[in-house]
């Protein structure tokens, strides 16, 4: 009879942890699902802008063809339009509405916005060197971590960039790896860096820090960047700065300027 009792009491037990594993699951997942409705709207918007959907001088919908099309409020259309006016992509004019200026040119890789955006989707390739991987650390090119990025490992990536079939940048890049579910995974080839963080972790770039050197090409940029001995290149070392409090990507950046010269807004 003992062991009866105590079955029953196993049996309840593990169906109350079930319970809330289930009730844990649908918490995450009405967290990754609560968006707010501007960001979808914008980020719909954005895609159609760089897409080629709309181009440089054609008329959005208006507001109220938008709210129908979405099923939400002006209130939540006009932040998605102010959004996409403060990052240069339309222009609004009172009694005309929103005019499309493409995408936002002269943002370099002296800015923090990524290389993607400053040359174009057509014009840029992206061969992945190193997908990727889940590392730990102690140092970040110069930078010091935090207690918490040292404790939390990193995501390390290493890329080549090249513009007009032309290698340009190597870049290599570390994450702490801290809610980012599934981000090793992902398929990066010829793929924005910032878009996905914004896109599928809403973390977004603010600004940040860098340290800009002369160095000689070694061994692995010779061959990189198809340069011979004594080839000089330029070395980015960066902290970037997001919204999410104390989350920092550090990148360093490898840059062969022959043929295009570094521009950049801050």
């Amino acid at each position: 009879m003992a062991c009866k009792h105590k079955y029953l009491f196993l049996l309840k037990l593990l169906l109350l942890l079930q319970l809330n594993s289930n009730q844990s699951e649908i918490g995450l997942m009405q967290q990754k699902t609560s968006i707010p409705q501007h960001r979808k709207v914008y980020e719909i918007l954005r895609s159609h802008i760089t897409e080629g959907v709309f181009h440089e001088g054609d008329l959005l919908p208006s507001e109220n063809e938008l709210c129908t099309v979405h099923k939400v409020t002006r209130p939540t259309i006009r932040k998605a339009l102010d959004r996409l006016t403060n990052e240069g992509y339309i222009v609004r004019h009172q009694g005309k509405g929103s005019i499309v200026k493409g995408i936002p040119k002269g943002v370099g890789i002296l800015s923090l916005t990524g290389t993607t955006s400053a040359i174009g989707q057509d014009n840029l390739l992206t061969h992945i060197i190193i997908k990727p991987e889940i590392r730990n650390w102690t140092e970040a090119f110069t930078f010091p971590l935090s207690q918490r990025e040292i404790e939390s490992g990193c995501i390390y990536l290493e890329r080549l960039r090249l513009v007009n079939n032309k290698p340009v940048f190597f870049d290599i890049t570390m994450i702490p790896n801290i809610n980012l579910t599934r981000f090793t995974s992902r398929n990066f080839e010829n793929k924005s860096l910032f878009d996905i963080l914004r896109k599928f972790y809403q973390v977004e770039v603010k600004g940040g820090e860098q340290k800009i050197l002369s160095i000689v090409a070694d061994d692995r940029l010779k061959d990189y960047f198809k340069v011979g001995a004594g080839h000089p290149v330029l070395q980015l070392n960066r902290k970037i700065e997001t919204n999410r409090p104390d989350f920092y990507i550090y990148s360093q950046v490898f840059c062969n300027t022959d043929e295009y010269a570094l521009y950049g807004i801050f």
